[in-house]
């Protein structure tokens, strides 16, 4: 596979072996985000710990202090006066059953985020081979079980991530994009550095942060030099 020649140009811009402090990496990430659209910055971090152990998993929900600059579409299933609190706080879609049917039959995706009260979660069960692989199954650990659905479409609107250890034991998650500067994506990249060393596992034994990456949707990777984990 040939590499293109703006990557090619980033790749030169910079030295791919050193590792940068956080600043300095994000200024070089920016100044190699050329694509003509407004790129998303990624944050890669890999963990020293094993992903296969129960009790070495790393996974949470933060919401980002300036957003993450991506709108998501919310769908709540979910009855009564739940359904007007969710329908109240923003959510672009509400329903029960028939919403459940429509995925089912149409094969309807229309949404980023699916939240659902504990009752419904039966009836959200029913389609889990369906959510599952794209990601999209509700679970308590990440606030997409709820009662306060209200507070949930809420913070899901204002910039949550989710972040989780992959198999590989690395975490990739979006932290803004481009237009947002340095100064913002700074806020949002320590914000979410902070959340992940406060989640080390107890059972976690040695480095704990192995290597922390910075990238856009087109551009080459940066190393961070981060010294708190």
């Amino acid at each position: 596979m040939s590499m293109g020649k703006k990557y090619a140009e980033s790749l030169k811009s910079y030295d791919k072996a050193k590792q940068y402090d956080a600043t300095e990496a994000m200024n070089i990430v920016l100044n190699n985000a050329k694509a003509k659209f407004d790129e998303t910055v990624e944050l890669h971090i890999r963990l020293g710990i094993d992903p296969r152990q129960a009790d070495q998993q790393v996974r949470g929900v933060l919401v980002l202090p300036n957003g993450t600059g991506k709108t998501k579409k919310v769908l709540v299933v979910a009855k009564g006066e739940k359904a007007d609190a969710a329908q109240a706080a923003g959510a672009d879609f509400v329903g029960a059953e028939e919403m459940i049917q429509k995925i089912q039959t149409e094969n309807w995706f229309g949404f980023d985020v699916m939240i659902t009260t504990p009752d419904m979660m039966g009836v959200v069960g029913r389609i889990g081979r369906l959510l599952g692989p794209k990601g999209l199954m509700p679970n308590p650990k990440s606030g997409t079980v709820t009662m306060d659905v209200a507070k949930a479409v809420a913070e899901v609107k204002a910039g949550k991530v989710e972040y989780r250890l992959d198999k590989t034991a690395i975490i990739h998650c979006p932290i803004g994009k481009k237009s947002f500067g340095t100064e913002k994506l700074i806020e949002n990249f320590t914000a979410l550095m902070d959340a992940i060393v406060k989640a080390k596992p107890a059972a976690a034994k040695g480095q704990y942060i192995k290597s922390v990456t910075l990238t856009s949707t087109m551009g080459p990777g940066v190393k961070v030099a981060y010294t708190k984990g």
